[in-house]
């Protein structure tokens, strides 16, 4: 194997790469096996920490490679328990992620980019640029940070993980699905897949990718309204994913995984809070089993909607129901410190 005189991301290599690397220098291949562990299973951050490796060996890793690990640039505790970290990456870029504790589950809410690049009117991060996709690794670290954060400050483990922090998961699709599988694997994390939602803005083809590569995971879809003409105003990405394209995607990956879908649905007040928004609603999501999350709006900045009234939003929930729709309203959490749907900018 050929190496670069600038030292790499050895959590980048695979397990064959890393048993290529050390038999080239002369050590034991099942050394490999033992480094894959530290990194992947201990979530160690130097190679000091591996400490059933020679110093020598040591010595030759840290000579040839880094650790890229994320540092928390800061933290903040919302009333309600919810904790928001800015995470420093390797090249300075701040990225957030969030626990968010309930009474039956812990949660880590995750980025999958610097930025967006999907300008939703509605949600803080579309303001912000796509500066790059996030590598795998440093997805896998803000979860390792945030199921220790749940030890130590609630003293439960970390039971449900969601890709919904800042940036669409599905144009970064290798790197989500490399973390994903670290995450899920006994020689990683080793959580079940079903405790983990990848949630989208909707890319038809990448939805129907999903379905190809059979995934384990639950797939959320961020709708927010159920025609065309609504959404594109709210959605640029619907213009070239629009509704019928959306419906046949899903109707594939369902066919292909068998997994029911979420459609995510935030209600702003005189846009989307009608009855006539919940019947469209109803004729969309009635094409493949699924449940629906209504959401409360977390206003921001110079924005131009606003939350609907307790009313509205009970009435909307209350037609979808009568449809036999398995329906929840979800509350904010972490509102006071930005750290709510649509509300993570880098603004702490």
């Amino acid at each position: 194997m050929i190496m670069n005189k600038e030292r790499e991301d050895i959590r980048a290599f695979s397990l064959e790469n890393i048993k290529d690397f050390l038999v080239e220098k002369g050590e034991k291949p099942f050394r490999a096996k033992q480094i894959y562990e530290w990194l992947w299973e201990k979530s160690v951050t130097s190679f000091e920490e591996m400490s059933n490796l020679s110093k020598p060996l040591r010595e030759l890793l840290q000579n040839h490679f880094v650790i890229n690990s994320l540092t928390i640039k800061n933290m903040q505790k919302s009333n309600d328990g919810t904790i928001k970290n800015a995470f420093r990456l390797f090249d300075g870029n701040i990225i957030e992620g969030v626990l968010i504790p309930a009474d039956d589950r812990m949660t880590a809410c995750v980025s999958s980019q610097v930025g967006c690049s999907l300008t939703c009117k509605f949600c803080a991060t579309g303001r912000m640029d796509r500066l790059r996709n996030l590598n795998a690794d440093e997805i896998y670290d803000q979860v390792v940070v945030i199921r220790n954060q749940a030890l130590e400050h609630f003293n439960l483990p970390l039971s449900n993980i969601v890709y919904m922090g800042m940036g669409e998961p599905l144009l970064n699709y290798a790197n989500v699905m490399q973390s994903i599988e670290h995450i899920t694997s006994p020689k990683g994390l080793n959580m079940s897949p079903k405790r983990i939602t990848v949630s989208t803005a909707g890319i038809a083809k990448m939805i129907k990718k999903l379905g190809d590569d059979e995934v384990k995971f639950n797939l959320a879809l961020s709708l927010h309204a159920a025609n065309d003409k609504k959404r594109n105003d709210i959605m640029p990405i619907n213009e070239h994913n629009n509704i019928e394209a959306l419906a046949e995607a899903l109707k594939y990956f369902f066919d292909k995984t068998g997994t029911r879908i979420t459609y995510e649905y935030i209600i702003f007040k005189d846009f989307n809070d009608t009855l006539e928004d919940a019947r469209e609603l109803y004729n969309f999501a009635k094409q493949v089993p699924c449940k629906i999350n209504i959401i409360e709006y977390n206003p921001i900045p110079d924005s131009e909607f606003l939350n609907t009234s307790f009313g509205r939003t009970e009435a909307f929930k209350d037609y979808l129901e009568s449809k036999n729709m398995i329906v929840n309203i979800r509350r904010s959490r972490g509102k006071d410190i930005d750290a709510a749907c649509g509300q993570l900018a880098n603004k702490s």
